[in-house]
């Protein structure tokens, strides 16, 4: 009897702000007569060292923000879709086509291999859904918020990425549990999968991130064979800093590159490369021969 044929997937995980798009959050504030220097530097570090966690600081202080006569005014989630889309100019270079770029590439050289792409960001949700490239990507996940009704005024905190938070969903993908039965059911990621039974192994995965709160993920993504890479903004000293000292000395990434996805620039082009060399491994351990269970 022949084999089953197998797909393999190759899975590319982005975080969203700074990584695929100047930092949307900030954006949202601006165009609302909020200073985001003011907001992050001094309101939200405030909320941080009576002990909060960052993304619930700045979930805090955007709810605090919402309302009326409040600067945001009345915020819903169908508001925050409609800025998403203000985001369409804003992506860095070589987005939104590297990725039919590299769907392209696979498909002509590589056969039952598929790439998947991913988000996982403590960013909001509904803004990264909203914005033109959303359709990409197999999953999104960011943080929620919520009003008392689907369509009502934003007073809740549904859901807040922390950092290790982002592993969390690194599991879920790998397990190949969708975005629709965690929100049922948090639980089911902590579910045993036989190794056989996992959708897209750890090895199979390039993570894309900018920032601390990505740390966990180039851990877990490195430990296991995968390939993480930072992108960060060359223009800024904090950043170049932080690129060398957090993150290059400490091994936690293959490289940093300045976020350009365009096929003749160096993050584009790394990123091309990793993802033929995953379908390569993939081809070789297709070639290996199966032990029979004793």
């Amino acid at each position: 009897m022949a084999d089953t044929v197998t797909t393999d997937i190759v899975a590319l995980i982005f975080d969203f702000d700074d990584t695929l798009v100047p930092d949307s959050t900030s954006k949202l504030l601006k165009e609302h007569g909020i200073d985001p220097a003011e907001f992050w530097q001094v309101q939200a570090r405030k909320l941080i060292d009576q002990g909060y966690d960052p993304p619930a600081a700045y979930l805090k202080l955007l709810l605090d923000n919402v309302g009326q006569g409040e600067k945001l005014g009345d915020l819903t989630n169908a508001k925050l879709r409609q800025f998403g889309r203000s985001l369409d100019d804003d992506f860095y270079p070589g987005i939104p086509e590297f990725f039919d770029e590299i769907e392209a590439d696979v498909r002509a050289n590589y056969k039952n291999i598929v790439v998947e792409f991913y988000i996982i960001s403590g960013g909001l949700y509904e803004i990264a859904k909203g914005s033109k490239i959303s359709d990409r990507f197999k999953a999104i996940y960011g943080c929620h918020l919520a009003g008392d009704t689907e369509d009502g005024v934003l007073k809740y905190v549904k859901r807040s990425i922390t950092f290790t938070e982002k592993t969390r969903y690194i599991f879920e993908i790998h397990k190949g549990v969708k975005p629709e039965e965690s929100l049922r059911n948090p639980e089911l990621v902590n579910k045993f999968y036989a190794p056989e039974q996992r959708r897209i192994p750890l090895k199979n995965m390039i993570y894309v991130g900018d920032g601390l709160t990505d740390i966990p993920c180039f851990s877990l993504i490195k430990k296991n064979g995968g390939i993480p890479f930072g992108v960060f903004d060359p223009k800024s000293e904090k950043k170049t800093k932080q690129a060398l000292e957090e993150f290059l000395q400490t091994d936690r990434v293959l490289g940093m590159h300045a976020p350009d996805y365009s096929r003749g620039h160096e993050l584009g082009m790394m990123l091309r490369v990793a993802v033929a060399n995953k379908c390569s491994e993939i081809q070789l351990d297709r070639l290996q021969p199966r032990r029979t269970p004793l």
